[in-house]
């Protein structure tokens, strides 16, 4: 009997809901693979099921891997065993040719199969299998009531680059082995490959060098100033203990360098020189031009003046001595020797410097610079090593087989490439992690500026005006963390997540693969792998964003608000409470008023998600009135110009908003033509503190009025009482109150700090003022 006609019209309709479904639910794989195929049906792990290997150890290594990593959240035994017949089978297949960390990954109903040309690859495709099980696969602990199935799919991948790397800097604060080894693990999660461990610099020496135990036993620790702000610490004094610190011994780095291995991660250590070695110079002054004696800093160093004398052959047959016994520890292609900020002043001093200069025929400071690292690059070279340091190694001339680490923008890796030596990208303004992915004001404090996970997104390593020659000398990318304000592994975790998931689909998956909107998607699966994994992360780019503009015609204040997110459900209040799912939604610009402190949020499914963003609005008697500089704002910081300081909008936590305007090396004098005579009773103004941009709060704020604008009453004054050695990074607002009075014109003055204090990282240089929005009621 034929079924009815309405029977089979609901088979195929429910069919098409399943295919439906089937790409609704398509895997949220990050990287992005260059290839990845979904079809029907899903393949099921159960208790029994057996992984196999083939192809050499290095696959039994990985197949080992795979069920070590899967038992702890499934419970499942997972038995490895050599051959073809396994549920799971890893592949290494010698008889093609396969690009480098290529793998190929086949998943069926009842079969997974994953090859490859080397181990790399293999490790690589486990990554991907990872991320096809559902999120709690990345717990340590066991998950109950978890369908183990991963969806059918195949997936052809390589990499875009061959470095892809994350960078921990541990001088500024040490941390231990195993957090260390987390981090690797982080890394191999988003398939990087090298390791760049910062080991050495002016705050501490973290490896153990068994020639020079003093540089351990020196200079690994500090005083102890955590209580204080980075840049306003005061250098060890006499009979004060260093007792803050730590290292690793060689066991230690055998043990890490042997971790990373293990996942195909490289660990490229460096060590740095000629400058940032105020750790050595504690422990080994001798290496130095003056002798010293130096103490180990324990905070900020500027200028970095204290460096290797290149004078004296003892400093080279140190740094030799140094550098061998690394060698013996780091089996990497590469060492990194740093090669940044080496301020010369001492070497200008230095007879021996300048002898080492007449003998070379070398015409200055610079040149003498490149002949240390062209010299140091001999010695490396000589133990079948290559040499790489940041782009102020191109400074003098660059050594002959040197790479190019290009760090202060774009230009140190063009350079590079133009002249025929490699080079990694790292420029500040797409790849430092350590400044601020939101708000300061509601961030972990961390180095000023802001890079969002979109704009990480957007980065693209090779430059366009090189030469397609050229672009095959950009081997690659990587993140820095650089940890002055990170003190634990937590913090660190957060700071680098998820814009680390982001910079690795930028430096692995094809360009033409990349896609803002898409990789959004599939960034949520990705945080629930973190929660899973008990990796700490930032939802800053489910933040709001919310911009204010004057118009001087209208006098108006407008009010826009955005999100990296697309198509954001933002809900928000204007009463300063705080945003709830039946809140306004937000559908397009709002015209403000009066006093208002707007709060906005991303919920979606009646849940808040990521923080509150907050923006303060203060129309008041001064808004949209003429202002007088009586000392210019610096066109470095200058805001909107004229009406930054009295358009109603208050600046955010990031000095470079727009909102601020900034004073270098001088007071802050200005007059406010309010129009007419009108009564007044109150003058505020806001101030900022961000110690290590070299910027301080008012020593005071004078206040007074005039109806002429010639002759002043004093309203007021406001004395600073937080020691510029506090404050830190911080925001204050100035206010005087007082009796009523009529007036047509208002001043103040902020007497700024004009210089950095002796014991700032930039002392004597000019310091920086900074102000906001005044307001008058």
């Amino acid at each position: 009997m034929k079924p009815p006609i309405l029977i089979c019209i609901l088979a195929v309709f429910m069919q098409m809901v399943a295919c439906s479904n089937e790409q609704a639910t398509a895997p949220a794989v990050i990287p992005q693979p260059v290839e990845m195929v979904l079809s029907h049906g899903r393949f099921r792990l159960a208790p029994d099921t057996r992984i196999s290997w083939s192809g050499s150890q290095e696959a039994s290594a990985v197949a080992a891997q795979l069920a070590s990593v899967l038992r702890p959240a499934t419970g499942f035994e997972l038995i490895v065993s050599e051959g073809i017949d396994g549920d799971i089978s890893l592949l290494i297949d010698a008889s093609e040719e396969w690009k480098p960390e290529e793998y190929r990954l086949t998943v069926e109903k009842n079969k997974v199969i994953i090859t490859a040309g080397s181990g790399a690859g293999l490790f690589r495709g486990i990554q991907t299998l990872r991320q096809l099980l559902p999120p709690q696969a990345f717990s340590h602990n066991r998950a109950e009531g978890v369908k183990w199935a991963i969806p059918c799919v195949r997936v052809t991948d390589y990499p875009r680059f061959g470095w892809r790397g994350m960078h921990l800097d541990v001088s500024r604060h040490f941390f231990d082995k195993e957090f260390v080894k987390k981090y690797i693990d982080i890394l191999a999660m988003h398939k990087l490959n090298v390791f760049h461990w910062h080991l050495v610099d002016d705050q501490g020496w973290r490896i153990e060098i068994k020639k020079y135990p003093e540089l351990t036993e020196v200079g690994a620790w500090r005083v102890d100033r955590e209580d204080k702000p980075w840049d306003s610490r005061q250098p060890q004094q006499p009979g004060e203990k260093a007792t803050y610190g730590g290292f690793y011994t060689q066991d230690d780095i055998r043990e890490i360098v042997a971790y990373a291995a293990d996942r195909f991660i490289t660990v490229v250590p460096e060590i740095e020189m000629p400058a940032h070695v105020g750790s050595a110079m504690a422990a080994c002054p001798e290496y130095s031009c003056t002798g010293g004696p130096f103490t180990v800093p324990p905070g900020g160093v500027w200028p970095i003046t204290d460096i290797y004398c290149a004078g004296k052959e003892e400093t080279f047959a140190f740094l030799e001595d140094v550098l061998t016994e690394v060698i013996d520890l780091f089996p990497s292609e590469y060492i990194h020797i740093g090669g940044d900020e080496a301020d010369k002043t001492e070497w200008k001093r230095c007879r021996d410097c300048q002898a080492r200069m007449r003998k070379e025929g070398l015409k200055d400071e610079h040149e003498l610079q490149s002949y240390f690292i062209k010299r140091i690059e001999l010695f490396l070279n000589s133990k079948g090593r290559r040499l790489i340091g940041w782009d102020e190694i191109l400074q003098g001339g660059l050594a002959p087989e040197a790479t190019v680490m290009s760090w202060q923008g774009f230009e140190g890796g063009i350079a590079a490439a133009r002249s025929g030596h490699k080079a990694v990208m790292v420029p500040t303004s797409h790849c430092y992690l350590s400044v601020y992915q939101g708000d300061p004001v509601t961030e972990p404090e961390s180095f000023r500026g802001l890079l969002t996970l979109k704009k990480v997104y957007s980065f693209e390593p090779v430059p366009p005006e090189l030469t397609a020659e050229e672009a095959e000398l950009i081997i690659g990318a990587q993140g820095c963390l650089w940890t002055e304000y990170i003190t634990d592994g937590t913090r660190a975790e957060y700071m680098i997540l998820p814009r680390l998931s982001a910079l690795s689909e930028v430096i692995w998956s094809p360009s033409d693969r990349r896609n803002w909107e898409e990789f959004n998607i599939r960034l949520p699966k990705m945080l629930e792998r973190f929660d899973a994994a008990g990796i700490n992360y930032s939802r800053g780019s489910y933040r709001v964003d919310m911009y204010a503009s004057y118009d001087e015609a209208s006098g108006d204040i407008i009010l826009e608000m955005a999100s990296e997110q697309p198509s954001p459900e933002i809900r928000y209040t204007t009463d300063g409470s705080d945003p709830l799912p039946g809140s306004e939604e937000y559908s397009g610009p709002l015209k403000m008023t009066g006093k208002t402190t707007v709060k906005a949020a991303i919920f979606e499914n009646g849940k808040m998600i990521g923080g509150i963003s907050s923006k303060a609005i203060n129309i008041n008697k001064a808004t949209g009135m003429k202002v007088q500089y009586n000392i210019p704002f610096s066109d470095k910081y200058r805001g909107h110009a004229d009406r930054t300081l009295v358009n109603g909008i208050n600046g955010s936590g990031d000095f470079n908003d727009g909102h601020w305007q900034g004073f270098e090396g001088t007071d802050m004098d200005v007059v406010i033509d309010l129009g007419d005579e009108t009564t007044i009773s109150s003058i505020s103004s806001g101030y900022m503190a961000a110690v290590g941009s070299w910027i301080f709060l008012p020593r005071s704020v004078e206040y007074s009025c005039s109806n002429d604008g010639n002759d002043y009453t004093p309203l007021g004054t406001v004395i600073t009482e937080v020691d510029p050695a506090d404050q830190g990074n911080m925001i204050e607002v100035y206010s005087s109150s007082f009796p009523a009075v009529n007036a047509r014109y208002v001043r103040i003055v902020a007497r700024g700090l004009i210089t950095c204090p002796p014991w700032h990282a930039g002392a004597g240089n000019k310091a920086w003022l900074f102000c906001d929005e005044i307001s008058v009621e």
